[in-house]
C-alpha cells in the first residue's frame, strides 16, 4: 500500500489555542513543525470561548495578583488541582496576554487605554481580558496570523516550498506510532478527510492539543471535533489519564429551540450583570450558596445590587459562584418544577444593562438568540440550562514541561489533566491554552536537544491502515455508526451526566460494554472518499474508550466534588481529599488506580486561612507542610 509520508521534528495534533501556541514556540526554536487539524484551519473550538482570558494584570482592580488568581483556581478545583500547574498558570498568564498584544490582538480597553477586564464566576476580582464576547475568535485569529507570518519568513529565506511550519488541515490522526526498542514516540498515522488517502507523519515528538470529549454526551456546547481523540490516542500509546470523573456542565446553554439545545451562552452575560430567575421571576441563586463560599457571596438581593455599584465594598452576587455550583442550582430548580416552559431557567440581562450596552458588550449573544431562538435579549429573558462543556480530566503531564509518561508525547490544553482539579473557573481555559501550549513547545525542544531519532515500525503502519478499513468489511450483525453514536450519547447524558448515582453508573458500564461489542460490527457504505459515516465510525472507537474512563472513575469516587455530583454521596468526603484517580489501558481494558496528590508547597498554603485548609487537609498534613 502506497502511503504519503512527511518527516518533521514535531507533530502538533490540533489547531486550537494550545496547538498553535505550541507550534509557534517549536518553530521559533528552529524545529520543523507540522500542525495536523481535523477541521479547517481557523475553525478550532477555541473560537467558542467567548468571555475572556483570565490573567491577574490588575487593570480593573490593583489588588489582583498571581497569588489571588492561584487561590481562586485552587478553591474552584476543590484543592484537587495539580498545584504546580495552577501556580505556573497564575504566574505566567499576564505575560501570555501581553504577548498576544505584540502578535496583534485587539482587546477592549479601559478609559485610560489599558486592557479591559471583566468579572467571571469564581474570580475574586475582574480578571478576564476580553474582546466583547468574541475573545476566543480573536485569540485564534491572532495566533493564525502569527503562524502565517512565520511561514512567510521561511518562504523569504528558503524559497516558496521550504516552510519549516506547515498546517495539514482536514486531516485526522487515528494512531500514534512508537519505535520498537524503548517505546518512544516515532510518529502518527492519519488520513485526509476529503480523499481518504493515508498519511504517515514521522517525528520523534507529538504534542496533543485535541481538546475535549463533549460529543459523547447528547446535550453539549462542544462542536463535532470533540470526540476525545487525544485522550484515546494517549491512552492507547501507554499514557495515563487523570481526573476523568470530573466533567464540567456549563450552567448556561441554550434550551430552545431543540435544534440548538446546548449551544453555549457565555458566562460574560452573568459577569456583566445577568441574573438567574425561576418561572415565577424569583432570583433563586441566593438559596444555593455553599457554606464554604458564604463569606464571599451576597445572600440578599440588596447586597448583591450594591456590589454592582461598588465591587470592592460588598460580596459578589451568587450568579458568579463557580460553574459547578451554579449548574447544580439550576438543575435543582428544574427538578423542583420551577423551570421554564422548555426545561431550563431564565437568564435576565435586560434589567441590568440598556439595549445599547447589551449590543455593544454582548454582540454575539444578541445575534445568537435573535437568529436562532427569535429572542431579543435587550428586552426578553433567555432560556438556559446546563450543557456538557469541558472535561477537567486528561493526560497526566509534568507541570513544567507538559510531558506525559510516554517519551516524546506531550499534551496541552483541555486534553491535559491536572490544572483545574475537580472544576475549572471560567476564563482559565484560554490562559491555560497559552501558558501550557508554550510550555509544551519548550518541553519538546528540550527533549529533542537530547538527540532522539526513533523510527516507526512498518508493521504498526500496516496495522493502523487495517484497523481504519475495518468498517468497510461486511458483518453478520451490521451496526450503523449514527445509531450507535446516538445510543452512546443518551447513555452518558442519562446515566453519567450532571447528577450521578452509583447504580445508574454501573448500568452505564454494562451498556458501554454492549456498545463496545456492537462497535466491532460497525459497517459503512461507499469508499474512503469524503465518507462522514466512516469518519464517525473511527471517532466512535475513541468516544467509547474515553466514556468508559469517565464512568469507571465516577463509580469509584463516592463523594460529590466539583464537576462530579453523586446523589447517593452528596458531600465532599474526607477519605477522598487529596486522592486522585488515574486511568490506564491494560490487556483487560480500562484500569483505574488511586494515587495521592503531591503535597502543596508550604509558601502556597500560607495564602489560605487555616480554617479553609482544614476542609481539604488533615491536621497531620498541615503540620507536616509547616514543619
Amino acid at each position: 500500500m502506497r502511503i504519503e509520508q512527511h518527516d518533521y521534528d514535531v507533530i502538533v495534533i490540533g489547531a486550537g489555542g494550545a496547538g498553535l501556541r505550541a507550534a509557534i514556540e517549536t518553530r521559533q526554536r528552529g524545529l520543523r513543525t507540522a500542525v495536523v487539524c481535523k477541521s479547517l484551519f481557523g475553525k478550532a473550538h477555541t473560537v467558542m470561548a467567548e468571555g475572556g482570558i483570565a490573567a491577574s494584570m490588575g487593570n480593573a482592580n490593583p489588588h489582583d495578583d498571581w497569588q489571588v488568581h492561584f487561590r481562586d483556581t485552587m478553591r474552584g478545583g476543590k484543592f484537587l488541582n495539580n498545584w504546580r500547574m495552577a501556580e505556573l498558570h497564575a504566574r505566567e498568564a499576564p505575560q501570555r496576554v501581553w504577548e498576544l498584544e505584540t502578535y496583534g490582538a485587539l482587546f477592549d480597553r479601559t478609559a485610560d487605554g489599558r486592557i479591559s477586564q471583566r468579572n467571571f464566576g469564581g474570580h475574586e476580582y475582574p480578571r478576564l481580558a476580553h474582546v466583547g464576547d468574541r475573545t476566543g475568535l480573536e485569540l485564534i485569529r491572532t495566533l493564525q496570523q502569527k503562524i502565517v507570518s512565520l511561514q512567510q519568513a521561511d518562504f523569504a529565506e528558503h524559497g516558496e516550498h521550504e516552510a519549516r511550519l506547515k498546517v495539514f488541515q482536514e486531516c485526522t490522526v487515528t494512531e500514534l506510532l512508537k519505535d520498537a526498542p524503548d517505546g518512544r514516540i516515532a510518529g502518527a498515522f492519519a488520513y485526509w478527510r476529503e480523499s481518504g488517502r493515508y498519511v504517515l507523519f514521522r517525528a520523534p515528538v507529538v504534542i496533543l492539543a485535541t481538546g475535549g470529549i463533549g460529543k459523547s454526551f447528547k446535550v453539549t456546547s462542544n462542536s463535532w471535533e470533540y470526540t476525545g481523540d487525544g485522550h484515546a490516542l494517549a491512552l492507547r500509546a501507554g499514557a495515563a489519564l487523570i481526573n476523568m470523573e470530573f466533567v464540567q456542565f456549563h450552567p448556561t446553554g441554550m434550551v430552545w429551540p431543540p435544534s440548538v439545545k446546548g449551544i453555549l451562552v457565555t458566562e460574560s452575560v452573568r459577569g456583566d450583570g445577568g441574573v438567574l430567575r425561576d418561572s415565577g421571576g424569583r432570583r433563586f441563586m441566593f438559596d444555593y450558596i455553599p457554606d464554604v463560599f458564604k463569606d464571599n457571596y451576597a445572600d440578599t438581593e440588596d447586597e448583591a445590587d450594591r456590589w454592582y455599584a461598588d465591587p470592592e465594598a460588598n460580596r459578589r452576587p451568587p450568579e458568579l459562584l463557580p460553574r459547578d455550583e451554579v449548574a447544580r442550582a439550576i438543575n435543582s430548580e428544574i427538578k423542583a418544577g420551577r423551570g421554564s416552559e422548555h426545561g431550563g431557567v431564565f437568564l435576565d440581562i435586560a434589567t441590568r444593562l440598556t439595549p445599547d450596552e447589551i449590543t455593544r458588550r454582548l454582540p454575539s449573544m444578541h445575534h445568537q438568540f435573535r437568529e436562532l431562538a427569535d429572542v431579543d435579549i435587550t428586552g426578553e429573558m433567555m432560556e438556559v440550562g446546563p450543557t456538557c462543556h469541558y472535561v477537567m480530566g486528561g493526560v497526566e503531564v509534568d507541570p513544567d514541561t507538559a510531558a506525559s509518561g510516554v517519551p516524546g508525547l506531550f499534551a496541552a490544553g483541555e486534553v491535559a489533566g491536572g490544572m483545574h482539579g475537580s472544576n475549572r473557573l471560567g476564563g482559565n481555559s484560554l490562559s491555560d491554552l497559552l501558558v501550557f501550549g508554550r510550555r509544551a513547545g519548550l518541553g519538546a525542544a528540550e527533549y529533542l536537544a537530547a538527540g532522539h531519532g526513533p523510527e516507526p515500525r512498518q508493521s504498526d503502519v500496516d496495522d493502523a491502515a487495517e484497523r481504519a478499513e475495518q468498517p468497510f468489511a461486511p458483518a453478520a450483525n451490521a451496526e450503523n455508526p449514527y445509531a450507535l453514536h446516538s445510543e452512546l450519547q443518551q447513555v452518558m447524558n442519562d446515566l453519567v451526566g450532571i447528577i450521578r448515582v452509583g447504580e445508574q453508573m454501573q448500568d452505564a458500564l454494562r451498556r458501554l460494554d454492549e456498545l463496545r461489542e456492537r462497535a466491532r460490527n460497525l459497517v459503512v457504505e461507499g469508499n474512503r472518499q469524503f465518507n462522514p459515516g466512516w469518519h464517525l465510525a473511527l471517532d466512535l472507537r475513541n468516544m467509547l474508550l474515553v466514556s468508559e474512563c469517565v464512568a469507571r472513575a465516577a463509580v469509584l469516587r463516592t463523594e460529590s466534588r466539583g464537576g462530579h455530583t453523586r446523589d447517593d454521596h452528596p458531600g465532599m468526603a474526607p477519605t477522598w481529599r487529596r486522592t486522585l484517580l488515574a486511568c490506564s489501558l491494560s490487556r483487560d481494558g480500562v484500569r483505574v488506580d488511586e494515587q495521592r496528590q503531591l503535597p502543596v508547597r508550604p509558601d502556597l498554603l500560607e495564602l489560605f486561612a487555616a480554617e479553609e485548609l482544614r476542609k481539604y487537609f488533615t491536621d497531620e498534613e498541615l503540620a507536616a507542610a509547616a514543619g
